[in-house]
């Protein structure tokens, strides 16, 4: 009897700790596991990029893994290729003016369509965000075949004009979930201490849908200087843009050049999110 009393205790007390090293344990599994599927998303979304620098940076004239070795020469071959560069150019000019014009009309319907009262709102957001939905190489060819019935040719404005019906939706829909959030009595506030109603906007409401007007111009630079579909139909002979150069030029060859020109693109890429930035504050898009 006294041996069963003395072991009692020390049972009763060892019992709820059982349950709390399984639900530590339970919970670290969950956090190691966790970890592993985001790496391997990580992994899975940066690999294509990891692969491009390598083609690019491999001597070899053809894919070969592992490379053999480091060199500059495919990336040299990109800059001084006259054809290369003046589609870098023309994509990014490209690229800014519809950077530009998508911005403009973007954040202008989303205004007009948060404020507005517009009846059938909801069908004309849906207009709107329909080139997301619809393959892009439908829509340029829809466009395309207005050009020509139009007989306008492929002018350069017409490709900026497909490019902004394609970047249009991104500027419309960040601009759109600032809004939803937007606290109007401050616009009310300043002119009731006798703001102009432009006054109101490019000292209140303008400063306070930026974040969203950014990310949308972002998304519009980037979507425009990569997008190949609608390009592929509205560019002219000699006023290519670096996608179009780039598909033109694998059919011939495939050496590293390709991998160099995607890393440049890359670049250009984050250097203009980077340049945002430092420039007007990109990191307030988080609180979307």
């Amino acid at each position: 009897m006294q041996t069963t009393a003395s072991h009692s205790p020390s049972l009763a007390a060892s019992r709820p700790a059982a349950p709390a090293r399984t639900a530590g344990s339970v919970r670290r599994s969950g956090r190691t596991l966790y970890l592993a599927i985001n790496i391997a998303i990580l992994a899975f979304l940066l690999a294509p990029i990891a692969i491009v620098v390598v083609f690019a940076l491999n001597p070899t004239p053809f894919i070969q893994f592992p490379p053999v070795g480091v060199s500059l020469r495919w990336f040299e071959k990109f800059f001084a290729s006259r054809d290369f560069m003046h589609a870098l150019g023309f994509s990014l000019e490209v690229a800014v003016l519809t950077t530009v014009s998508a911005t403009i009309l973007g954040a202008s319907a989303a205004l007009a369509l948060a404020r507005g009262n517009l009846p059938g709102t909801r069908l004309i957001v849906a207009t709107m965000l329909s080139p997301l939905m619809l393959p892009a190489i439908l829509t340029g060819l829809a466009l395309f075949q207005t050009y020509v019935l139009l007989d306008v040719g492929r002018p350069t404005w017409g490709l900026v004009a497909g490019h902004t019906l394609v970047t249009l939706p991104y500027v419309v829909r960040t601009t759109l979930a600032v809004l939803h959030n937007f606290d109007t009595r401050l616009e009310e506030a300043a002119r009731n201490l006798g703001a102009s109603p432009l006054r109101t906007f490019f000292e209140v409401t303008l400063p306070l849908i930026k974040p969203g007007v950014l990310a949308g111009a972002i998304f519009a630079f980037i979507v425009s200087f990569d997008q190949f579909p609608v390009s592929l139909f509205l560019v002219s002979p000699g006023n290519e843009t670096l996608p179009v150069t780039l598909f033109n030029y694998l059919k011939f060859d495939l050496d590293g050049t390709i991998g160099a020109a995607s890393v440049v693109s890359i670049v250009l890429a984050f250097v203009v999110v980077i340049g945002l930035d430092r420039t007007v504050g990109l990191r307030s898009y988080v609180k979307l």
